[in-house]
């Protein structure tokens, strides 16, 4: 693994150091909820605001990043993502009331929904495609690990000292990092200026709608008003997309989708995405309210999890150009589908096979996800793959948000008589399904030699 990072370029290396930091920020906050409930006086609908508003902001900033690497020099770019990240977590630190996290919050969803396709799309501008699959490995175990290892950072700091020092430690930790590492900046992308086109950016809040729509199915139910945010979402994004396709230079390029063997590679995306963020659902639940554990060692028992994905992903970029991308999804699904089925099956009867469990849904999808990215985007040309990562990282948020929501919705469905480890495992049941939708998008591709 680290002879992998050390064949990375030193600004390669700030870049996913500040992703990794940034990263973490996405799932650390689930852990802090009851404090926060209690702190602030706030229901569980209100609270997981700090995700939901967190996951709507990246959403709608995420397709705005092929516009602003073509626009905005990278390393004024990256400067202005690291701040506007600084002041959401500056603001949610400090604030004496439960609105100015959330409006932290948002500001952090901002800056992260920018980053990720950006720091994607540079990487994998600046690499060969041969070997893309080894650096993307690389960005793979900054993504997944840092979304595996946030519940454990959170877990630990809340066992000793305030809420407020997560955000205090993504605070002087980023600080350190983009100060530090200035002279290391540069701006390797070609940029090729544009105008902004405000009705583009005014119809992409669409993306924002469905997936404030997704994220509220729970608390809101279908009703009328939940029917004209999505009716109304649908909409704008249909706007959107014709306007794309008319306009000379677009906001989102989507004739990537044309390109043979991009669509697959989107979805797949998506498919490992949600097996690893319903792990780090499913699995505190299972460790809090079914084997009575603390926080702490709820957090402790994911660490093995996530050094298995950290381990695998490097492996697995190798693995893309031996053996090719049908195979890797063949193998990762299959994991997932033994995860899900051990915790269907006997998830209440040891933690350990929780454990064992969590290994496999997050190694799965160490197998799929990155290749897929890589896959896709080596079907592009070098002047698409901004546009191609900006559109995989949109739908991948959305494809997990929507996977939470149905976990949600699947949990509370069957705890019919309190009985949450039934339910848990009911629910891992029904996401069996996931990976085999996998296995049958896997079925769409060429085989290495063909």
């Amino acid at each position: 693994m680290f002879k992998n990072v050390r064949q990375l370029t030193p600004f390669s290396l700030v870049l996913l150091a500040i992703s990794f930091t940034m990263s973490i920020s996405q799932s650390t906050m689930t852990t802090a909820y009851p404090i926060l409930m209690s702190s602030f006086h706030v229901d569980a609908s209100t609270v997981q605001w700090l995700t939901t508003g967190f996951m709507v902001a990246m959403t709608l900033v995420m397709p705005l990043s092929p516009w602003l690497l073509n626009n905005v020099k990278l390393k004024i770019l990256l400067n202005a993502i690291v701040g506007l990240f600084l002041l959401g977590t500056l603001i949610a630190m400090l604030t004496p009331n439960f609105l100015g996290i959330i409006i932290g919050r948002l500001l952090e969803g901002m800056a992260v929904g920018a980053l990720f396709p950006t720091f994607q799309s540079v990487i994998i501008e600046n690499t060969s495609k041969e070997k893309r699959g080894v650096t993307m490995g690389v960005v793979g175990l900054v993504m997944g690990s840092a979304l595996a290892v946030g519940p454990i950072i959170s877990g630990v700091v809340l066992q000793w000292v305030s809420w407020r020092a997560l955000f205090a430690l993504f605070l002087v930790i980023l600080v350190t990092i983009i100060l530090s590492c200035q002279h290391l900046i540069e701006n390797t992308h070609e940029m090729k200026p544009s105008q902004f086109d405000w009705t583009s950016a005014i119809t992409l809040i669409g993306f924002g709608g469905i997936l404030y729509d997704i994220s509220s199915l729970k608390s809101m139910g279908i009703n009328a008003i939940w029917w004209t945010i999505m009716v109304i979402s649908v909409f704008l994004l249909f706007i959107f997309v014709v306007r794309q396709f008319k306009l000379n230079t677009p906001f989102l390029d989507l004739k990537v989708l044309t390109y043979k063997g991009y669509l697959p590679g989107l979805l797949l995306t998506g498919v490992s995405y949600s097996g690893l963020i319903i792990a780090t659902v499913l699995m505190p639940l299972f460790y809090q309210q079914v084997f009575h554990l603390t926080p702490l060692w709820s957090g402790l028992l994911m660490v093995p999890a996530a050094v298995f994905l950290s381990q695998l992903n490097p492996r697995t970029g190798k693995l893309l150009n031996q053996i090719g991308l049908k195979k890797l999804v063949y193998i990762g699904m299959i994991m997932m589908i033994v995860g899900y089925g051990l915790l269907a099956l006997v998830g209440i009867k040891s933690w350990l096979i929780g454990l064992v469990a969590a290994m496999l849904l997050e190694g799965g999808n160490a197998f799929v996800m990155m290749p897929a990215v890589t896959a896709a985007n080596n079907v592009l040309p070098k002047s698409l793959v901004s546009h191609g990562t900006a559109l995989i990282t949109t739908m991948r948020q959305v494809i997990g948000a929507g996977s939470v929501v149905v976990a949600s919705l699947l949990i509370t469905y069957f705890d019919t008589n309190k009985t949450i480890g039934s339910s848990l495992m009911k629910t891992s049941a029904w996401f069996v399904i996931v990976p085999v939708l996998g296995i049958i998008l896997g079925m769409q591709l060429k085989n290495k030699s063909e």
